[in-house]
């Protein structure tokens, strides 16, 4: 039910009824004159032209002129053999002409085509024609032509909707692997961290172990946590002191010296849940790709603009040319979202200087 009570449907079956209308009066015609072979095989010709004509109209096309020709030929030229009987099909040419006229934006071929069946009522006295059918096919015409436009419409809103669909799909997996990576791509590395500071602890029977495998813990949980909000769409949100303070801790327990300088507070909600997950970013890049031993952090505003720097030494040899990883590729999306932009530098003494901008306001 659903299905039939859909324009496009209701426009398709509303062209086929018009066109089994004007066929049943043509028979009946051709039937009291005794034509019926010959006018049902130029009916059949006429009506599988103008079915072609009308399949074309919705995709966009102009329609073919020889069409339009060849229907013109059939309207006016069996009128001389079939008489009266042959009027109504001039509602058909009525249609073709103006699907063209809307196509080329012709107010000339739009009176022409309206004046299609009424100009039978000047033929000449042998030309024997129903009046009442040369006045109404005008009429025959329009509805037809509302009929194309409107399945003409439906198309094309079907394939805008199927359009957004598919950019709703496409924006909604990048934001899944985006915060797949940010979030737990970041708690992997420090898990694996853990572990081995864990493993080195416990090797060297240090006390301190017991307390690692309680912080390794509730990184477990945090992380179950992480998983299951990416997978559900819920936003995690965070806080940039307790990140700033969890980088330091991190990167001391990995025997990176950590220094912090924090010069600003009181951030927008969005513009410090991007700087967290670009200080996330950052360290994880220390941890992953650099045999660090110092790092700066730095949180400081500057005419309205608030830009969180990060430095370390023990940079290793660069990785394959324009590879940026798909980490900084996301920040730079979060970035920019806000009116930002991230900047990223090694210098030859081994340093690699990571910096991201945002406007406060």
């Amino acid at each position: 039910m659903h299905v039939l009570a859909s324009p496009f449907w209701a426009g398709g079956l509303g062209l086929v009824a018009g066109g089994v209308g004007l066929a049943v009066p043509v028979q009946a015609g051709l039937a009291r004159s005794g034509l019926v072979i010959e006018g049902s095989v130029a009916l059949a010709v006429l009506l599988t032209l103008h079915g072609k004509f009308v399949m074309e109209a919705p995709s966009r096309r102009a329609g073919s002129w020889w069409l339009v020709a060849v229907q013109a030929w059939l309207t006016y030229v069996p009128l001389a053999v079939f008489g009266p009987a042959w009027t109504p099909v001039c509602g058909l040419l009525v249609g073709a002409l103006l699907v063209v006229a809307a196509r080329i934006r012709s107010v000339v071929l739009v009176v022409l085509a309206l004046s299609c069946g009424p100009v039978l009522l000047a033929a000449p006295q042998s030309w024997q024609v129903e009046p009442a059918w040369a006045v109404v096919s005008p009429l025959v015409g329009v509805v037809e032509f509302a009929l194309l436009s409107l399945l003409t419409r439906v198309r094309r809103l079907a394939g805008a909707r199927t359009d957004v669909m598919r950019q709703a799909v496409a924006l909604e997996r990048r934001r899944f692997t985006r915060d797949l990576h940010d979030l737990v791509g970041h708690r992997l590395t420090v898990l694996t961290l853990k572990a081995q500071l864990i493993q080195r602890l416990v090797a060297e029977g240090d006390e301190k172990a017991r307390q690692e495998v309680t912080e390794t813990l509730e990184l477990l949980r945090t992380l179950s946590a992480d998983v299951r909000a990416v997978a559900h769409g819920r936003p995690r949100t965070s806080s940039l002191a307790a990140e700033l303070s969890s980088a330091r801790a991190l990167l001391e327990s990995a025997r990176v010296r950590c220094q912090i300088k924090v010069s600003c507070r009181d951030l927008r909600p969005d513009v410090e849940e991007a700087l967290t997950h670009a200080l996330r970013e950052g360290v994880t890049n220390v941890l992953r790709h650099a045999e660090a031993g110092q790092c700066w952090i730095q949180l400081m505003e500057r005419d309205n603009l608030v830009r969180l720097s990060i430095r370390n030494d023990g940079v290793r040899p660069p990785r394959r040319p324009g590879d940026a990883g798909h980490g900084l590729l996301n920040l730079a999306e979060r970035v920019s979202a806000l009116g930002g932009w991230l900047e990223a530098s090694t210098s030859r003494g081994g340093e690699f200087a990571f910096s991201v901008y945002a406007p406060r306001v």
